[in-house]
């Protein structure tokens, strides 16, 4: 069976889209064979991210890694039995579209609570759940006291992995590998982004997830999107000289591949 990637975050802005398309075009350049599903009907970042990879790989006649993506199909509603929800069908027929001639299926989740959310969190076997540095997107995960330092509860969205956890625990499926991302970090060091750093370390023992290194704040996600190009593709397209932001953003994607430790995986780019 392929191993299930979700990449999940209740709160948009995170940079899950980025992360998602880092970390399958990164599998699929190691040689592993990527499907892809994008559960935000309604923006479809990922879906255009691929979308424009395609077409620049076309109008360049070059061949980029790439996973492979498929749209959720329409289900005919007559064909459910009672009780039946249509968005479980249309994901559980995707996953197994993709299933045979994949190692991976990375799914991108919307920000928001949605029920094919919910049924993807359930499905993972590895769960990324990008954050900005901040105590607003902590305050997702956990609610905390005025200062900063002590963990009041868990929040929406913590619950609702644990409900995912459940259900797997009901199936007899192995516990999902919880990993946190802070992402999109700055690089100066400040008080804010220190508790921020605590606070996370004393949560991921409360309620069971790892902490693992994002990418920090940089310019250069925002003009590979338009392209659907990653980091690794630059010397691809003929990009003979890196900067030193680009190189130290290549390193931020080659430790999270690490961090993740993901089956059969061996970082070689």
């Amino acid at each position: 069976m392929a191993h299930i990637i979700a990449v999940g975050n209740e709160k948009g802005g995170a940079g899950k889209s980025t992360v998602s398309m880092h970390v399958a075009s990164a599998l699929a350049r190691m040689g592993h064979r990527v499907g892809a599903l994008d559960l935000d009907l309604r923006q479809k970042t990922l879906g255009r991210y691929i979308e424009n990879r395609t077409q620049f790989s076309a109008q360049n006649n070059i061949a980029l890694p790439s996973p492979n993506f498929v749209a959720l199909p329409d289900i005919d509603p007559d064909s459910l039995k009672p009780g039946e929800n249509v968005y479980d069908h249309r994901l559980s027929a995707a996953v197994a579209e993709l299933e045979p001639a994949s190692d991976f299926i990375l799914i991108d989740c919307p920000g928001s609570h949605t029920r094919l959310s919910q049924v993807a969190h359930s499905l993972a076997d590895t769960l990324i759940t990008p954050m900005n540095d901040s105590f607003v997107d902590f305050d997702l995960l956990a609610h905390i006291d005025n200062e900063g330092e002590n963990i009041v509860g868990p929040s929406v969205y913590a619950e609702m992995v644990w409900n995912a956890r459940q259900l797997r625990a009901q199936a007899g499926l192995q516990p999902i590998d919880w990993v946190v991302l802070r992402n999109r970090v700055g690089s100066q060091q400040m008080l804010n982004k220190q508790k921020m750093e605590k606070a996370l370390h004393k949560l991921a023992k409360r309620i069971g997830f790892r902490v693992a290194p994002g990418f920090n704040e940089r310019v250069v996600f925002r003009e590979l999107f338009p392209r659907g190009l990653t980091l690794l593709d630059l010397k691809d397209i003929g990009v003979k000289h890196l900067n030193i932001s680009n190189i130290a953003a290549r390193q931020e994607l080659r430790d999270l591949i690490k961090a993740l430790n993901l089956p059969e995986v061996s970082v070689d780019f």
